[in-house]
């Protein structure tokens, strides 16, 4: 199997709502395109057999969307194939409709996609307890194992690739599909086979609730550490809960990563920030179409114990998130470690229909306590420090059949030599040149990891690279962590 995607830490995360917008706009416009080069192309060539054009009373607002759907129901062929035709051709006009408006926050989603965009801002499911990206060939990659989830608890690592759900090959499988397979009822089981390092591993799982959106720990002495994951409806209990224990055992010195975190509700980052500054701080600005604006100030409950605090961010620090680091830089001098943030500056509501739909939409932008924009512009850290480059290294492909060996130059080359630096084997250049000490290293991986005797890249070796390369990350987070080790530093100084 091939792997799609290296950049494990620098791939911001993809509501299910922006999944399902992203995908109804690429069938929306290819199916426009392809109705207006029909029409065309009909129009000329059998113009003198078109039936009488429908006529419309232009009377009402939304006469045209009416005679529309009401003829496409009733005469359209392919409707024929169409259950609920009249509801499925209403949703699509309303996609449509938001799909071309530039917005990417803004939606329409279904009652199942409310369940799972809710889903995933609050963590709260029956499951296993993981985040997992698709590869080129269709298969689950996963990218996180959640903490005092029973995936951690039956030992599933990052980098396992779902191979088998109660088999089932779940190749090319929609991830909806593959996630209501894992999911399941309380104390279920699931038997899942995983393909590790080219091994199959087969884990028998007891499902049970996953709603962690935080996590915390002391790291050494009086230095806490706190990962929030999303800004769900429970975080901020989460997030206090982590604190008061860390408080109760003497901790003054905080580290709060926020890498990755996407964000969610701004109540919740409120509630966060109230933990972390003096009542009635400024925390956000937010501006309306109006011109009118608001701001949204702290409510108490401090923890004062804590008086030295850095924040990591990356560029999939979005959101609610990029709020609470541009407060607690601003109000109160934090330093933030990382780098540039991703840029989404603006707030959205929902509004719910009765059959359990909803419209989600953009209703401001919200701007920094100093007032200053981010939408588009990100946030910059204090301390710029990068990760390995190999996690900034673009998606590549290698074809069954495809190999490279000594003095030949392709991309494909690049990333292992990366990957095989980042694992520690000793090549001389990462520039793509296959040159000796890429031959040596690529033996000594391929003898590591069992795999057949060659001299050469292939597609085998490049998919086992790029899996090791998440699970040698989370394995030996602590020494490879440069942007922690950096917050480390600062904060002990």
């Amino acid at each position: 199997m091939e792997e799609e995607n290296v950049r494990i830490k620098l791939e911001r995360h993809v509501w299910p709502d922006e999944k399902a917008n992203r995908k109804r706009k690429k069938i929306f416009v290819t199916t426009v395109i392809l109705a207006i080069v029909l029409s065309f192309g009909i129009g000329w060539l059998f113009g003198s057999f078109l039936q009488t054009p429908i006529t419309v009373n232009n009377s009402g607002k939304y006469t045209r969307l009416d005679a529309i759907i009401e003829t496409l129901s009733a005469q359209w062929y392919f409707g024929k194939d169409i259950e609920n035709i009249e509801t499925w051709l209403l949703n699509n006009a309303i996609n449509g409709m938001i799909d071309l408006n530039g917005d990417i926050h803004t939606s329409y989603l279904t009652a199942e996609e409310v369940k799972q965009f809710n889903d995933s801002i609050d963590m709260g499911f029956v499951g296993i307890g993981v985040q997992y990206y698709m590869s080129a060939d269709g298969y689950p990659v996963v990218e996180r194992v959640f903490k005092n989830s029973p995936a951690e608890a039956f030992g599933v690592m990052p980098g396992d690739i779902i191979y088998i759900v109660d088999g089932v090959d779940v190749k090319g499988m929609e991830t909806e599909e593959i996630a209501s397979r894992v999911k399941g009822e309380e104390g279920t089981t699931v038997v899942i086979d995983f393909l590790r390092a080219g091994t199959v591993v087969r884990k028998e799982i007891i499902r049970g609730i996953v709603k962690n959106s935080a996590f915390g720990q002391i790291l050494a002495g009086n230095v806490g550490y706190l990962e929030i994951y999303q800004f769900g409806s429970s975080t901020t209990q989460e997030v206090a809960g982590y604190l008061n224990d860390m408080k109760a055992k003497n901790v003054s010195k905080l580290v709060i990563d926020l890498r990755d975190n996407g964000g969610g509700y701004l109540n919740t980052l409120v509630g966060i920030s109230s933990l972390l500054l003096p009542k009635d701080t400024v925390v956000i600005r937010q501006e309306y179409k109006d011109g009118s604006s608001e701001i949204g100030k702290t409510l108490g409950g401090q923890m004062t114990n804590f008086t030295d605090i850095v924040i990591l961010v990356n560029g999939n620090t979005a959101s609610a998130s990029e709020v609470l680091t541009a407060a607690l830089q601003e109000q109160a001098g934090i330093k933030v470690v990382g780098v540039k943030t991703y840029g989404k500056g603006t707030v959205q509501i929902t509004r719910p229909f009765a059959d359990g739909s909803a419209l989600k939409f953009t209703t401001a932008q919200w701007m920094s306590p100093n007032g200053n924009a981010i939408n588009g512009v990100g946030i910059t850290p204090d301390y710029i420090v990068e990760l390995h480059p190999v996690f900034y290294f673009d998606k590549i492909v290698l074809e069954e059949g495809v190999t490279y060996g000594f003095d030949q130059v392709d991309e494909s080359v690049e990333l292992a030599q990366l990957a095989l630096d980042f694992l520690g084997y000793s090549v001389n250049r990462t520039d793509g040149y296959f040159d000796q000490s890429t031959v040596e290293a690529i033996v000594k991986f391929r003898s590591d990891y069992a795999l057949e005797e060659s001299e050469r890249l292939d597609k085998k070796a490049l998919q086992v690279l790029s899996t090791e390369i998440i699970r040698y990350w989370f394995t030996n987070r602590a020494n490879l962590d440069t942007q922690l080790q950096k917050a480390l530093e600062l904060i002990n100084e």
